[in-house]
């Protein structure tokens, strides 16, 4: 038997590793492993959903993302057996990528909209 929260989201649900909660895959971007400018492992952002090999989710927002580097989420979702991540995974390419986005706001209903001030 399907759980309520499933049946009431249309298309694929998702778990933001930051703060757990489950979302339609469309409203969290994806991050994947990869290399930062430095060629150093980082998290590395992936909008468009079409990177290959393991990716985890997160909402766009800046506290969720603070959530998930403060309790390792992205180390743990994208590594879950410790493998391949003995120095821990720079997450500034995410950073960097919520820093130029627009910021996402939740109206009434639960609906993400966007904050077109911060646009350039």
């Amino acid at each position: 038997m399907a759980r309520l929260e499933e049946t009431t989201q249309h298309g694929p649900v998702r778990t933001c590793v930051g703060c757990r909660k489950r979302a339609a895959k469309r409203e969290l971007l994806r991050v994947t492993a990869g290399s930062d400018r430095d060629g150093q492992p980082a998290v590395v952002p992936d909008p468009t959903a079409t990177a290959p090999g393991r990716g985890a989710h997160v909402h766009p927002t800046r506290e969720c993302y603070e959530l998930a580097v403060r309790r390792k989420a992205f180390t743990r979702a994208l590594f879950p057996r410790g493998r391949g991540a003995e120095g821990g995974l720079s997450s500034a390419p995410v950073e960097d990528y919520l820093d130029t986005r627009p910021t996402p706001t939740i109206v009434a209903d639960g609906q993400l909209t966007r904050n077109w001030s911060k646009s350039s």
